[in-house]
């Protein structure tokens, strides 16, 4: 039976809470609504009140309580109900949680989830992805799984992990995508990226729902003889550098995509890696496609000209084949 990547995240923290009954989670709405998304539909029902904790509307209020009872043996899974609204306990998550292992040793095990992304004409307070915010942020670890394996997987990982993980799931992914998973408990390592489409002519590195326009994409250019080769990061701190560099030595020409505005975006961080440490193996220049550097559009012809797309991927990547 497929499982949505939806499910496929309330799988893994269902799992979690049954296998350690030190996870808790923590939010606006989850416990009797099941979630904005209804990520967490049921799980009230069977762990209880005190393992599903609805909260007021206060984002400092969840993250601040979470990091507390991190801190106290507990560990939370906070959910904002939008990752845009995240900025609003931002100072809790990159100012105490991120900080107290550097400080004094300390561990804060909480993940907090950040439902992201466009695609669902949902204005500008409501699709931002706002990753870079905290991969710029010593002491987090940044998730952002794209299938419904790496969702359960990872946020299985995630729960496991001791110091604190943000966990962007993309909201255009959650009932779209489907596949069959394994029985039984598995594990996605944090920090390991994957080839996702394997290629010899250039290599796209992207994560989240570009995965999707990259294979899209992929599959018109296979048409045409250009074969694209697909490295999904999964995670974006720690960067599974080793893994893009060895694409890039292979293809010796690279895409870097993501739904993120461009400037500060992680197309620059990775463009800057490759260019010191693959230089001599490119055949042509680092290319980005991102989101343009504007606030997400709510009119959904404005935010469809405003998202990256397989057509946009398609012609750069005909120019830089051509090159």
């Amino acid at each position: 039976m497929s499982t949505t990547y939806l499910e496929a995240i309330r799988e893994g923290l269902k799992e979690e809470m049954e296998r350690d009954p030190d996870v808790f989670l923590i939010g606006e709405d989850i416990g009797v609504f099941g979630g904005a998304f209804k990520v967490t539909a049921g799980l009230l029902d069977q762990f209880g009140s005190e393992r599903v904790v609805d909260t007021p509307i206060s984002e400092s209020a969840i993250v601040g309580a979470a990091i507390g009872a991190g801190l106290m043996g507990l560990r939370p899974v906070a959910e904002m109900q939008f990752s845009d609204f995240i900025s609003c306990g931002f100072d809790q998550i990159v100012n105490f949680a991120a900080k107290t292992r550097y400080r004094w040793g300390a561990s804060v095990p909480i993940v907090v989830r950040a439902p992201s992304g466009g695609g669902i004409h949902g204005g500008p307070f409501h699709s931002q992805n706002p990753e870079m915010w905290f991969v710029h942020t010593p002491g987090l670890k940044v998730v952002a799984p794209a299938t419904a394996y790496d969702a359960k997987g990872l946020i299985k990982s995630s729960i496991r992990d001791n110091d604190p993980v943000i966990f962007f799931e993309h909201k255009g992914l959650y009932r779209r995508i489907k596949e069959d998973l394994p029985e039984g408990d598995y594990t996605v390592p944090i920090g390991k990226a994957k080839v996702y489409r394997e290629g010899r002519d250039l290599t796209i590195v992207t994560y989240g729902a570009m995965v999707y326009v990259a294979a899209e994409a992929a599959e018109k250019l296979a048409e045409e003889g250009i074969s694209v080769e697909i490295v999904d990061l999964r995670t974006l701190l720690p960067l599974d550098e080793e893994t893009v560099l060895a694409s890039v030595r292979k293809t010796s020409k690279v895409i870097l995509l993501h739904e993120a505005t461009m400037t500060g975006g992680l197309a620059g961080e990775l463009a800057a890696r490759i260019t010191e440490k693959a230089f001599e193996y490119l055949d042509g220049p680092v290319v980005r496609i991102t989101a343009p550097d504007t606030p997400v559009p709510y009119s959904p012809p404005l935010e469809e000209a405003f998202l990256p797309n397989a057509t946009k991927v398609v012609e750069k990547a005909r120019w830089l084949y051509r090159y």
